[in-house]
């Protein structure tokens, strides 16, 4: 089951130093490296992700961080961190979508960015979502039409009180029953059809103009015009894809949610460039390079993941560490069965490890997938038949 002499030369200590080394073993220093969370909620491995950032930071030249929540809310975080600008209890609550501007390690994290000696960016860059509905695209779409009117109002398309109007009230485009009830949906109306149209145009003014747009303004000003018209369009088709009900439907949104993802990634990636790579912290599933898989009570679902997507633009400026976890008692999750990937490692002794992916697939052989794990607890264990695919996995012995 385990060759512990291949095992020993694929661990090592998830320590300051052991990442550092970890780095060296790759065949180029990543420019967007992953830190995968087997479960949300727990604050474990999101105080991980900051201990690794502040490593990062200080001896790798890492300048900015990207989680998963909002891209357009997670300006706010952004806002706070450079100027200072808001209360820090409300921007962690409006600018950290899916309620985890509430975690504390959300909190120290925010902090430290703000204390940091370096310029350190914050990004969300999860399409601006929740679980059961999609945001409205009036206020992403009026923030790039306000900006080139400024500018060059010879490159708008039709006018402001068009898409004003079109879009109507947020609140039809924000109804949670249209996750489970496509007619209900906005996305198949006429209107959006247009909108889309006006979208793609807002866009197309920004990329035309963009030498003068950002002499007159900056480089910073004309990403987040362009940030703001490029989720308008991905919203628009997002509320298309509720609005239509087809067998493939939720496989289809979560497809979509994940590409959305990787775009943000990769234009954090070349906004960048010039700075220092990025840490990517989100889901295992959202950064994995292999297809992602859910089993609802209906059909199979799979989708090619951000991190999926993101790997074939970047190659191996691309690289992904998965987490596992041992124990998790708050969820009534106990030590795991030796005959699993997270037994073989609890069974090594550290608390923490660093391994790389590759030498610990070598390593196991007759690994069983992690079973038993209550459905409710929201933890999703390592795939042995994926280890390989995984740059490096970080195992915590225990987590809450």
């Amino acid at each position: 089951m385990m060759d512990r002499d291949t095992l020993a030369a694929a661990a090592g200590p998830l320590t300051r130093a052991g990442l550092l080394d970890f780095l060296d073993t790759l065949p180029r220093r990543p420019r967007l490296l992953g830190l995968g969370e087997p479960a949300h909620g727990q604050q474990t491995v999101p105080r991980l992700r900051n201990e690794i950032l502040r490593h990062l930071v200080a001896d790798a030249g890492y300048r900015s961080v990207a989680i998963e929540s909002d891209c357009l809310a997670g300006l706010l975080v952004e806002d706070y961190v450079r100027t200072g600008a808001g209360d820090l209890d409300d921007v962690l609550a409006r600018g950290i979508s899916h309620g985890w501007g509430a975690y504390p390690a959300n909190r120290e994290l925010v902090e430290w960015l703000r204390d940091c000696d370096e310029e350190v960016r914050f990004y969300g860059f999860d399409a601006p979502t929740e679980n059961m509905y999609a945001r409205s695209p009036r206020g992403p779409l009026l923030y790039a039409y306000d900006y080139l009117a400024e500018m060059d109002a010879d490159l708008l398309p039709g006018d402001r009180a068009e898409i004003d109007g079109l879009c109507g009230d947020d609140a039809r485009w924000e109804d949670p029953a249209a996750a489970m009830e496509p007619a209900r949906g906005v996305g198949s109306r006429p209107e959006v059809a247009r909108l889309r149209v006006l979208a793609d145009d807002l866009r197309a003014g920004l990329l035309m103009a963009a030498p003068s747009l950002i002499a007159a303004t900056s480089a910073d000003a004309w990403w987040r015009a362009e940030l703001h018209v490029r989720m308008a369009a991905r919203l628009l088709q997002y509320h298309a894809a509720l609005a239509h009900d087809w067998p493939g439907r939720v496989n289809r949104l979560m497809a979509l949610r994940d590409a959305i993802m990787a775009e943000n990634l990769l234009s954090i990636v070349e906004r960048e460039a010039r700075r220092g790579p990025t840490l990517v912290f989100s889901a295992n599933a959202h950064l994995q390079r292999q297809l992602s898989r859910w089993e609802l009570a209906g059909p199979k679902l799979a989708w090619w993941s951000a991190g999926a997507i993101a790997a074939t633009r970047l190659g191996d400026a691309y690289a992904y560490i998965a987490t596992a976890l041992g124990s998790l008692p708050d969820r009534e999750i106990s030590a795991p069965d030796p005959a699993t990937v997270e037994g073989q490692l609890a069974a090594l002794g550290p608390d923490r490890l660093l391994l790389n992916g590759a030498r610990l697939a070598a390593a196991l052989t007759d690994v069983a997938p992690r079973t038993g794990v209550p459905a409710a607890a929201g933890y999703f264990p390592l795939d042995p038949a994926h280890l390989a695919e995984a740059d490096g996995v970080a195992f915590l012995r225990e987590a809450s």
